[in-house]
């Protein structure tokens, strides 16, 4: 049976198309959950979203993210779900840097790229029609997030590999689409290949000279991916990089703080401003729920402590 056409949605208008009595309930059900969950950090939506979606029929919803952008995924998929609440800001602090820099000419590296929202938004016109590689090792992620590329005109490349430390191949294991996995040594899982970074300017993917925002979303190899790129930490590059909530150590922003010549950045919601980290007990204060991905910037490049400079003196005049 041929998948009927997707349901429409446009952030900017609220207005919702092509979808049935059922799945208009569904929708405005799904976003009536996210407000709520909201106020505890959406604990318990994806779970609740992925039963609703068992009732649904198998069908995708195209989300128009701005005039130039849109993002498409299946219909009450517990992670995407939250975008249909007009409302909702996915990740602020990187989609904040990313429309400062709209003017620069970089590429997104876009590691664990899942379905590809972010390289849908860097390639797309008021993010400045950036060049993006879509890094993504799962084959089951990989048909909705080549389905972006298509539908946006095929403006971001698509590369079915996992980032770590070295060339090779791995085990990929894992439940959640989003979070997909090559951490640890799984017997079973889907085997794929591993790339480090420094291999994409080798390879001739990159230039060892170009301006780079290289977002780190590898569940559990970040330390691994970041020696895998010190050739790449060279250039003008920026790391962005998820600390869990769950882990107290900071381990990934310890290891860039301790062993690395990276400048450590995190964005402070309460000051609104990027913060460079000398010690690690800000963290302590942002990271106040233990089943939510927290973000780190790690760079050596003059280039972009300036920018994130400028970013912040732009919003202390905003303010006065």
């Amino acid at each position: 049976m041929m998948q009927q056409p997707p349901i429409q949605f446009d952030r900017s208008t609220g207005i919702l198309k092509g979808a049935n009595a059922w799945e208009q309930f569904a929708a405005w059900t799904l976003i009536a959950g996210s407000k709520v969950s909201s106020l505890f950090y959406h604990r318990g939506y994806n779970s609740c979203a992925n039963l609703l979606r068992k009732t649904l029929p198998v069908r995708d919803i195209a989300v128009k993210l701005n005039p130039d952008a849109t993002f498409a995924f299946p219909f009450g998929d517990g992670y995407w779900s939250k975008l249909l609440n007009r409302t909702f800001l996915y990740e602020t602090e990187f989609d904040l840097l990313l429309r400062a820099c709209a003017d620069v000419d970089y590429t997104l590296l876009d590691c664990g790229a899942n379905y590809g929202y972010w390289s849908v938004l860097a390639s797309s016109k008021p993010y400045g029609s950036h060049r993006a590689i879509a890094v993504e090792p799962s084959s089951r992620n990989l048909p909705v997030l080549r389905n972006n590329s298509a539908i946006n005109g095929g403006r971001f490349e698509v590369l079915h590999s996992a980032i770590g430390g070295t060339r090779g191949t791995a085990r990929l294991s894992g439940v959640k689409h989003e979070a997909f996995s090559i951490a640890g040594s799984q017997a079973d899982g889907e085997e794929v290949q591993v790339l480090a970074l420094d291999n994409l300017i080798e390879d001739g993917k990159i230039s060892a000279t170009g301006k780079y925002f290289v977002k780190l979303d590898v569940e559990g190899v970040e330390i691994e991916a970041i020696k895998g790129g010190t050739r790449l930490a060279q250039t003008d590059a920026v790391f962005y990089c998820e600390e869990h909530g769950n882990d107290p150590n900071h381990t990934v922003s310890r290891y860039i703080l301790d062993r690395t010549q990276l400048t450590l950045i995190v964005h402070d919601p309460v000051s609104n401003r990027f913060e460079t980290l000398t010690e690690l007990s800000l963290l302590d204060r942002i990271k106040t729920a233990s089943h939510v991905g927290y973000n780190v910037f790690a760079t050596s490049s003059p280039f972009w402590l300036e920018r994130i400079n400028n970013l912040n003196a732009a919003g202390s005049r905003r303010v006065q």
